[in-house]
């Protein structure tokens, strides 16, 4: 499919599209738990088998992310437990955001339901 000049244009831009929604989707998934960076990762591989821009971003994201892993593991512990709070914080704030937009979910059992009401502002049950 790939190699015929008349469905070569069809395949790039399939190509785009789903690549770009599964950035999309990691983007949107970044501020909750789960694998938001990976699945960004993985749309961006889906884009570079087909377009240099992305091959050489995915290369540029690579190399950040594995000199963030050399920095941190140069860290004190004090320095380590700072950024797994920080990223603590974050994914709370993001499910208490959740949470006040579309109410309280009706899977949690109702003492924990009640909490989560009593604790994000704007929540309802």
């Amino acid at each position: 499919m790939r190699t015929s000049p008349a469905t070569r244009g069809a395949y790039r831009a399939t190509v785009a599209v789903l690549g770009a929604a599964v950035v999309a989707l990691g983007v949107v998934l970044l501020p909750l738990p789960g694998p938001g960076w990976l699945i960004i990762f993985a749309g961006l591989a889906l884009l570079a088998t087909e377009f240099a821009w992305a091959q050489r971003l995915l290369g540029f994201a690579r190399e950040r992310v594995a000199a963030w892993t050399r920095w941190l593991g140069r860290q004190s512990w004090p320095v380590r437990g700072a950024v797994a709070a920080g990223c603590a914080l974050v994914v709370v704030l993001a499910l208490g955001a959740v949470v006040a937009v579309t109410g309280v979910p009706a899977f949690l059992p109702e003492p924990v339901a009640a909490l989560v009401a009593d604790v994000v502002p704007g929540s309802e049950r």
